[in-house]
């Protein structure tokens, strides 16, 4: 096991995931963990992750010595390498030269984390303080023009510490590091693996849930039927899953995933019609957050309605994923948005929660998916926000504008689908601003909606890219849209980044 100590940075659960990347166990824990809960987990090394916060700051996170004599390797990233150098007798200080985004790197010794690498390489860098004197026994092992002392260590003691981030994909021989500290340093065996996961999982439900019933809530996503699978395994014949049609999912899907669960599953499924519900707590409502604390409240007093029908029933299974976690707020992170199962929850709640997939993320399900023996389709199938399409109608929702975005989005997926690039995209997906622009259709004016197109790839979601779809798909696509969904006269494209956006609009 290696523990990831979390300072606050929005980047600080990818360092879980990179180790988890190379078949290490991993778990991320507040930086402020008692020493003692720390000792008894018995870790092979720890990690300090980067934050927001400037080590002098009034209220920074701080760690007490006590932590480095636990006896374990250590490796500090950013403002986990400056508050190592703090406490170990080292000076913090500000950089005339901030560094952000890529960064000319030179490995001064490759004895340590460098071993394998090149002397030159690029590396991503986010900070404006940085370490200007070593503590006792280090010495310097990489530097940038701007700043002498990106990267250090004291191979005797098993302190490492590195001013960029290796976990970040942009940085050339990120891996190679993190490698290095966990193979060599730590002396850690790549042994974690789905079998492993599914394993742990299995065991832990039957710990929570006993004999007790639970219901899931199935969406139709891999998440939520990867959950179903594993606390079928646990509980067997004690597990119901509930579909709820919200009224704000895509073109025959609900149907779709009727038909899919009873294809591929034997665990009985209460298909829920709620549509008119959903759409009449959402009238009039605009606010993104709004909207996602209250779809996620009426899932929920759905879920205990049909709850309420099956004897002892006091358990609700969710595919909740450590990056929906994360961007609805930690203690230490800020909040980028509030999810349906996360932080749109009701603060009172009749069942239990069960999220056997809640310490992972995206592509670690899917590879515990395809364990499990899941369809390919459904393994691979592109995430969609449980809010649906009520996120993706910016602004009041209505049946109409849904209908609209139903229609638009059906064309996208046909036509990336038809291009063979289904599989290549995380996520590909229509948007409808409810504003109205001028458009010229049969010689007559027009003034209908837009239909934004969003694709991006990306790995697990934390991060991603605009996707670079050729013209003429974007060509065919719009063309479509225009000529067979009434109410639109304009397709634009987003070409942003996450960050500086994320990948949804609300």
């Amino acid at each position: 096991m290696i523990l990831v100590l979390d300072f606050g940075g929005q980047y600080a659960q990818l360092i879980a995931r990179r180790v988890r990347e190379c078949r290490v166990y991993s778990e991320m824990i507040p930086y402020d963990t008692p020493v003692d809960e720390i000792r008894a987990k018995d870790p092979e090394g720890i990690i300090l992750s980067g934050g927001p916060n400037s080590v002098y700051e009034e209220g920074a996170p701080r760690v007490g010595p006590d932590l480095f004599d636990l006896g374990v390797p250590m490796l500090g990233i950013c403002y986990g390498m400056q508050l190592m150098a703090l406490v170990e007798g080292g000076e913090v200080g500000a950089v005339q030269i901030r560094e952000y985004g890529r960064s000319d790197l030179v490995v001064k010794s490759h004895e340590g984390l460098f071993a394998g690498t090149p002397d030159e390489q690029k590396a991503w860098t986010s900070h404006g303080d940085a370490v200007l004197s070593l503590p006792e026994g280090f010495e310097i092992t990489a530097e940038t023009p701007s700043v002498p002392i990106i990267a250090f260590e004291d191979g005797a003691q098993g302190r490492f510490g590195v001013q960029f981030h290796p976990e970040v994909r942009h940085t050339e021989y990120g891996m190679e590091i993190l490698k290095n500290f966990l193979f060599e340093a730590c002396g850690c065996r790549p042994e974690w693996t789905p079998v492993n996961i599914i394993t742990d999982a299995v065991e832990r439900i039957r710990g929570q849930v006993g004999e007790a019933r639970a219901i899931c809530g199935l969406s139709g996503g891999v998440d939520s039927a990867t959950a179903a699978m594993l606390v079928h395994r646990a509980i067997g014949d004690n597990l119901t899953c509930v579909f709820v049609d919200h009224g704000l999912l895509r073109h025959n899907e609900a149907e779709q995933v009727v038909e899919a669960f009873a294809q591929n599953s034997d665990v009985p499924l209460v298909h829920v019609d709620a549509a008119g519900r959903f759409l009449d707590k959402l009238a009039d409502v605009t606010d993104p957050e709004a909207k996602r604390k209250i779809i996620g409240e009426e899932f929920i007093r759905t879920f205990e309605e049909e709850a309420g029908k099956l004897e002892d029933a006091t358990f609700l299974v969710q595919g909740t994923l450590y990056s929906d976690v994360i961007e609805s707020g930690t203690r230490d992170a800020a909040r980028i948005k509030s999810h349906h199962n996360v932080g749109g929850l009701p603060e009172v709640m009749d069942l239990d929660l069960v999220e056997p997939l809640r310490n992972l993320f995206k592509d670690e399900v899917r590879v515990v998916a395809a364990e499990l023996g899941m369809p390919e389709r459904l393994v691979w199938r592109q995430p969609f926000p449980g809010p649906g399409l009520a996120i993706r109608v910016i602004g009041d929702v209505t049946a109409e504008r849904l209908e609209i975005l139903r229609k638009a989005d059906a064309v996208l997926q046909d036509e990336i689908r038809n291009a063979g690039l289904y599989r290549e995209l995380w996520q590909s997906f229509a948007v409808l601003p409810a504003i109205h622009s001028v458009g010229v259709m049969g010689d007559a004016r027009t003034y209908a909606y837009p239909i934004v197109i969003r694709a991006v790839t990306s790995d697990d979601a934390m991060t991603a890219d605009w996707a670079r779809l050729p013209y003429d798909l974007l060509e065919r696509t719009s063309n479509r849209i225009i000529n067979e969904v009434p109410g639109v006269n304009r397709v634009a494209l987003d070409i942003t980044s996450k960050p500086p956006g994320t990948i949804e609009w609300e």
